[in-house]
């Protein structure tokens, strides 16, 4: 077992021992009739500042703070943690009040997010290595654009050598449609192989009309497509990993506020 897998198993475990722990004081204030919900709501709190400051360590890397692996784990296991504290602090699943469900939501959106974002950060880097391209997100358009003009000016050049327009008519018809932009977006996010397979049908639904010179071209054709879509691929999962922040961090600021006017009413109610 390597050391980072060590670090990992050892991250859970802390975490385990501290909400196991946190569960028996839990018991222990209800047994002597007290109100457990103070305990779990400063606990919550704490666990949310310190998921907070991973924000603030991206920001600040010059800092000797440890490495941004090790902040990801205690992150990541830091999210599990808080939401099974935010059960054990308001005991249901969905609350009564309108103040306390809009919690409630934000809670949820906020774990959902970050999990879909764990995810994000930990699959993706791996299927574009997998494509066995590299290119700069912003140049993307500019990249298809110029794919698109090639594969038109092969068209043209076939029906032109050929005099032939089987090709062409079945590039207007389905092909077009594909370099036109970034296409197969949802299956793409998902790790699906449609894009391959949508390809290969067009592929074979035309190959068998064409004669051996408009073949050729047809090779090359199927070359461009396949570099078009590994270029989607990776506008696709590069802008996932770009926007899935525009979502978790405006869903964790709305959480913070709401949290601490929840512990200031709280505690003016209380005097």
């Amino acid at each position: 077992m390597n050391l980072a897998r060590t670090r990992y198993l050892m991250v859970w475990l802390a975490a385990g021992i501290v909400f196991d722990l946190l569960l028996a004081e839990n018991k222990s204030v209800r047994v002597q009739l007290g109100n457990p919900r103070e305990l779990t709501g400063y606990w919550l709190l704490g666990v949310m500042i310190f998921l907070a400051l991973f924000n603030l360590r991206k920001r600040l890397p010059m800092l000797p703070l440890g490495n941004g692996a090790s902040w990801l784990t205690l992150h990541a296991v830091g999210g599990v943690l808080a939401a099974g504290v935010y059960l054990l602090h308001t005991e249901n699943l969905w609350p009564s009040g309108v103040y306390e469900r809009a919690l409630a939501v934000l809670s949820y959106l906020t774990v959902l997010s970050g999990i879909g974002g764990y995810f994000i950060q930990r699959i993706y880097p791996r299927l574009l290595t997998e494509t066995g391209i590299e290119v700069i997100y912003e140049r993307i358009p500019l990249r298809i654009s110029e794919l698109r003009q090639k594969a038109e000016a092969l068209v043209l050049e076939c029906c032109d050598q050929t005099r032939f327009e089987t090709l062409g008519r079945h590039y207007l018809d389905s092909l077009q449609w594909f370099f036109s932009r970034p296409r197969f977006t949802f299956n793409h996010i998902v790790g699906s192989q449609r894009s391959q397979q949508w390809l290969k049908q067009q592929d074979t639904a035309v190959r068998r009309y064409l004669n051996d010179d408009e073949r050729k071209y047809l090779d090359d054709l199927s070359q461009l497509a396949q570099q078009k879509d590994r270029i989607d691929i990776h506008y696709t999962l590069q802008g996932a990993m770009k926007r899935w922040l525009l979502v978790h961090i405006p869903l964790t600021v709305a959480l913070m506020v709401l949290s601490f006017w929840h512990l200031l009413v709280v505690n003016v109610y209380s005097l």
